[in-house]
Order: C-alpha cells, then sequence, then structure tokens
C-alpha cells in the first residue's frame, strides 16, 4: 500500500523530486504510524526495512557490553533512521522507540534504488545523515571508554617528568634518608681522622657546599613533582565527574523506565476496571 505524494513533499529527502518521480516512489513506500512508546523495531530484527520520520520523534538507542542504554541519535521531521542495517542486509544493531506519536515512511532497497535513479544527489543528503550518525557513535565510545587514571597519566608524561617523579620519589624515600645519613657519617669520621691532613676540616665548609647544591638542586625538582601530582588529582578529579554523571544518565534512565511501567500498568488497571463494570 502507498501513501499520498503529498506526504512527501514535506520530506527534506524528497522534496526535491518532480511530481511524476514523486508519485512513483509514493506507490512504492508506506505510511505507518506508531502511538508513543511503541517499538518500531528491536536489537537483532531483521532488517528489511528503514525509517523516515514524518512527524513526531523517535528515540534510536543500543545496549552496551555493561548492559546499559545508551541513546544514539532521536531522530525528528525529515530524519531517518535504520538505513545502515537496512543497506547491509543485517539484523539492527539499535532499538528504535517511539516517543511521542510518529508517522514514518517505511522504505526498502528497492525504494532507494529508484530514488537514487532519479535523484543521484539524494544519496548525499543519505551519506550526511548516516556521517552524522557515525560521528555520534564515536563521541559515545569516547565518552564511555572507561579510562584508568594512571595509564592516562603517564601515557601524557614527558622524560624530564618521569625523571622528576623518580628523583623526588627517591629523594622522599627511607631509602635516600639511611644512605645520605651513612654517608655524612662516613666523610666526617675519615676526615676527622685523617686530621691535620684533612681535605675538609672542621666545620666542613665543603661539605656544607655539596649540601647546599644538592639542596638547591632537589628544590625545583620537587616543585616539578608537586605541580605533576596536581596535575594527577585534577584528571582523577575529571574522570570521577564523567563516571558520576554517567551514573547519574543511568539512574534517570532508570527512573524513566519505572515511570512508563507504571503508566502501563495503571493502563491496565483501567482496563480490568471497565471490563469488570462491563461484566
Amino acid at each position: 500500500m502507498g501513501c499520498n505524494p503529498e506526504v512527501l513533499k514535506h520530506v527534506p529527502l524528497f522534496a526535491l523530486l518532480d511530481e511524476e518521480e514523486t508519485a512513483v516512489l509514493a506507490a512504492q513506500v508506506r505510511l505507518k504510524t506508531f502511538a508513543a512508546r511503541q517499538r518500531i523495531y528491536k536489537i537483532g530484527d531483521a532488517s528489511g526495512q528503514a525509517y523516515v520520520v514524518v512527524s513526531g520523534r523517535v528515540r534510536v538507542a543500543t545496549v552496551d557490553q555493561d548492559h546499559q542504554e545508551v541513546v544514539i541519535d532521536e531522530p525528528s521531521h525529515g530524519e531517518f533512521f535504520g538505513f545502515a542495517s537496512m543497506l547491509e542486509q543485517t539484523p539492527h544493531q539499535t532499538e528504535a522507540v517511539a516517543i511521542d506519536e510518529a508517522v514514518c515512511l517505511e522504505v526498502d532497497q528497492k525504494d532507494i534504488a529508484v530514488l537514487l535513479q532519479r535523484k543521484p544527489l539524494a544519496g548525499m543528503d543519505m551519506l550526511r545523515v548516516l556521517g552524522r550518525q557515525f560521528h555520534a557513535s564515536q563521541q559515545l565510545v569516547r565518552l564511555r571508554a572507561n579510562r584508568h587514571p594512571n595509564e592516562v597519566i603517564e601515557k601524557d608524561a614527558t622524560f624530564g617528568e618521569r625523571i622528576a617523579d623518580m628523583v623526588a620519589g627517591f629523594g622522599g624515600s627511607w631509602t635516600f634518608i639511611i644512605l645520605f645519613f651513612i654517608a655524612l657519617v662516613m666523610y666526617m669520621t675519615v676526615d676527622a681522622r685523617l686530621g691535620s691532613t684533612a681535605w675538609d676540616p672542621y666545620p666542613y665548609i665543603l661539605l656544607n657546599l655539596f649540601l647546599n647544591m644538592l639542596a638547591a638542586l632537589q628544590a625545583p625538582i620537587i616543585m616539578m613533582s608537586q605541580n605533576r601530582q596536581d596535575t594527577k588529582d585534577r584528571l582523577r578529579g575529571e574522570l570521577d565527574y564523567d563516571v558520576n554523571r554517567r551514573a547519574e544518565a543511568e539512574i534517570q534512565g532508570l527512573a524513566r523506565k519505572l515511570n512508563v511501567l507504571g503508566e502501563k500498568m495503571g493502563d491496565v488497571e483501567d482496563m480490568l476496571r471497565q471490563k469488570l463494570a462491563r461484566e
């Protein structure tokens, strides 16, 4: 069953077709109406058809490895969905549900072939929408990827920053304190035993010079390491914020599903009451 050619004229994808081409295409496509929250197709369904939204809105979502719903797109008037699976003739990788009452054109590969034969430039519009959906999928992957803070920090660290971390870590350890104390005791003991031939007699001016040089070098290195630690803390805070935001979005999704479930249960109760009242 076809649809009214006037409907196609209000769809941007088909707006440039002439009267004859519009009539031919209208005879092939089918117009379908979906109620609010009605599922159009689910993951794994055969992909014989794709859809163009004439009115209303549709939510296209998938499920990640954590079994959480991820919204891919929300097409509205003039936009389409399900084309990738239809063109590849593979099962749908997403689920489409009408957000509110939606009127959609149902098309298949033959319909698209007819359209491209008559208006080849219409393929550019299709590629543009598919490219937008592809970029949206890439963005979702980047946002939802679990990044380990230490891996991110080490990946971005320069050679100088790694050296600063190693020096600061060794300088703040008991190993350094014990070795440094032993070296000082040995230095002063050997110097004292040499007596008048000592190279650095009391009050150990040369030793003080070495200690001042060591302190002068350690101070900026320790400051570099502290700056690195501040950067690490800030990055960990940003990653924690991303995780909390995801958790909040998932909780809101669960709350939305519970509300929908409550509404459906209320509808069922009303239907049962009406049925009992008739009996």
